[in-house]
């Protein structure tokens, strides 16, 4: 095809219609948060780890690669800025080329500490080993409670631990534990308990008003209690 414009749609008009169209899809853009380097199995950008620990963590992971081949990273950054954890992490995985390439077998572990949000991203080829069950797991007993508890350094190696565990082959007790502290058992949510009492205060009051007069009241005249 030539560059000619088609009659009644001039160039200027298509390049006008191009700059429309990459200012509908430039909050997109705008909106993929930029991704930390990678600087070592523990990146920990937010600050919510102490020295200690970072040492500790990082020493744990890479006696455990040696071990195998599989790979764990820990991640904490201050914010998603605007993204969802789930194609961030996800992005973040593959920025960094985590596990083995033919393997597929890496593991991040991603806080992100303003948005009070966690995930934990596995490789392809681990999904059958660590799965959704287990990481919901380990985030949800592991890290949860540590992390309303002001212990972040805890409940990150807490789950780091309980992640190897599990990829070592030895997840009953991870299994076991769930069983024992179900996740599912949090209180009810005090606004819709809240609006349950209210609809059955009115509801029963009702009922109350028009069957328990005639019963119980002195009739006044002719339908009046």
């Amino acid at each position: 095809m030539s560059g000619r414009a088609l009659p009644g749609f001039p160039c200027r008009t298509a390049g006008a219609l191009l700059v429309a169209v990459a200012f509908l899809f430039s909050p997109l853009a705008a909106h993929a948060a930029e991704l930390p380097a990678l600087t070592g199995r523990v990146v920990d950008n937010a600050g919510l780890i102490d020295a200690a620990t970072k040492a500790a963590l990082t020493q744990k992971l890479a006696d455990f690669e040696t071990k195998g081949s599989d790979q764990i990273v820990v991640a904490t950054i201050p914010s998603l800025g605007g993204e969802e954890i789930e194609p961030y992490a996800n992005r973040l995985f593959r920025f960094w080329k985590l596990g083995q390439a033919k393997e597929n077998n890496g593991v991040l572990l991603l806080v992100a500490k303003n948005d009070r949000k966690m995930r934990i991203e596995v490789g392809y080829g681990l999904e059958g080993t660590l799965t959704d069950l287990h990481t919901k797991l380990i985030i949800e007993n592991d890290m949860v409670p540590a992390f309303r508890a002001g212990d972040f350094s805890g409940g990150i190696s807490k789950a780091v631990d309980d992640m190897i565990m599990v990829l070592a082959g030895n997840p009953e007790e991870l299994e076991a534990r769930g069983k024992r502290n179900p996740a599912n058992d949090s209180p009810a949510d005090p606004i819709l308990m809240l609006f349950i009492i209210l609809w059955a205060t009115i509801f029963l009051g009702g009922l109350a008003m028009a069957f328990l007069p005639p019963i119980f009241g002195t009739q006044l005249s002719p339908g009046v209690y």
